[in-house]
């Protein structure tokens, strides 16, 4: 049984997610676990094949106990759509949550006015592990566990802002972000304006999201759209442990409200942080090309990655774009590729209708008209995310429909 929290101690296991003999993929579920704290989804940290299972569904295993075998997967794919981030040199490579741990330690240790706080963020180190280890170093002055409210935490972070302070807040699910959406949306985005420049507020939420982790309709949103058309926030959404870091840590230096997204489904995602800064407002070409233009975020740029190299095998060769900053876009980017592939689409995890894509689409019809050929969203659809792993699958953008539908359409002209 890993280690899910501080806290934990045992586990009782709800769900095996692979059967054995099943193999499975870096990053993809293999069980749903429920410790002290939440019921969480543990993914495979490599490629494998499920041998068999040593504690069964609704037994109890304590922490360090064997709960299943594994073995080596010789027909696995060398790259699996979660294992295709863009590569930087430097500093060695960790994960995506210990990039999100390693910037609030630095941003903790260079500035005393910030404080980290939220539900079971010190004690128990995070439900996700992401903030092991803070609270020990930093006292709980600085790092605190708060009351199961998340309205409370939002009150509590525009005014410690407004005050001094520097806050980083996690709302554990950015599915319960409807909760904060008076703080956020009437107070910490209007202040700056209402006080005429005067006194800003330096708040960052941190919230996980995302599909695909058998979490089922309330726990798996993406609620990136519901804050796009707020004036006064800006919108953080990386895909890499590099830029995890690097934009956590501009978010924290940041005087605006920021939202910082983190997709549940990256935490194990390995890669090298090499220590760069990368400022806010900032995309990034993480693939070039010449055919296709496919602009994403977040988990949507691997799996982007992942159908641009199939792509590339029936002579397709498609750009990729991270966006890693959604609100505000960078329109110069977007539209350089443009110019450069006359194509366009937008993967995005979340309902069709509404989404930030659209907002990219007007982006490129506005002011890049002259060199549009094609545009499209490849989307979810407007319904709630299905528990069902299958059914939950087929609901999201996944490697396979990207290269489908874009191999459909350039055909098809």
């Amino acid at each position: 049984m890993p280690k899910l929290s501080d806290s934990m101690e045992e586990a009782t296991i709800l769900h095996w997610l692979k059967a054995p003999g099943e193999p499975f993929a870096k990053g993809e579920p293999l069980v749903e676990v429920e410790t002290d704290k939440a019921t969480i989804v543990y993914e495979a940290e490599a490629d494998g094949v499920l041998a068999s299972v040593l504690v069964a569904e609704g037994g109890t295993a304590q922490l360090g106990e064997p709960i299943a075998t594994v073995a080596a997967d010789d027909s696995a794919p060398a790259s699996a759509p979660v294992d295709a981030p863009a590569k930087s040199g430097g500093h060695g490579e960790i994960d995506f949550r210990t990039a999100i741990r390693d910037a609030l330690d630095e941003a903790l240790a260079a500035d005393d006015r910030v404080v980290v706080f939220g539900e079971d963020v010190a004690v128990a180190g995070g439900v996700f592990a992401a903030t092991p280890g803070l609270h020990e170093k930093y006292g709980s002055t600085r790092v605190f566990d708060t009351p199961i409210s998340e309205l409370a935490l939002a009150g509590a972070a525009f005014g410690s802002a407004v005050t001094g302070l520097r806050p980083v807040v996690e709302i554990m699910f950015g599915d319960f972000l409807g909760l904060v959406m008076d703080s956020v949306v009437n107070q910490m985005s209007k202040y700056w304006f209402l006080t005429q420049g005067e006194v800003s507020v330096p708040v960052v939420i941190r919230s996980v999201v995302g599909g695909g982790g058998r979490f089922g309709a309330i726990h798996s949103q993406m609620p990136v759209a519901w804050f796009t058309g707020v004036p006064g926030i800006k919108i953080v959404a990386p895909s890499t442990p590099r830029d995890a870091k690097a934009l956590l840590r501009a978010s924290i230096e940041d005087d605006n409200p920021v939202l910082f997204f983190e997709h549940k489904r990256l935490y194990t995602l390995q890669g090298e942080v090499d220590g760069a800064s990368v400022p806010l407002g900032r995309s990034a070409v993480v693939r070039p090309g010449t055919d296709v233009t496919i602009v994403s975020a977040m988990r949507g740029v691997h799996e982007s990655l992942a159908a641009a190299d199939t792509l590339a095998s029936s002579g397709i060769d498609a750009e990729v774009v991270d966006l890693r900053t959604i609100r505000p876009l960078d329109s110069a980017t977007i539209l350089a590729s443009l110019e450069k592939t006359n194509r366009l689409v937008v993967v995005e995890e979340g309902p069709l209708t509404g989404g930030w894509a659209g907002e990219v689409l007007a982006l490129a019809t506005e002011q890049g008209l002259g060199d549009l050929d094609d545009a499209w969203r490849i989307a979810t659809p407007d319904t709630p995310i299905p528990y069902s792993p299958p059914l939950e699958d087929a609901h999201l953008p996944g490697a396979a429909r990207i290269a489908a539908e874009i191999s459909r359409r350039l055909e098809a002209r």
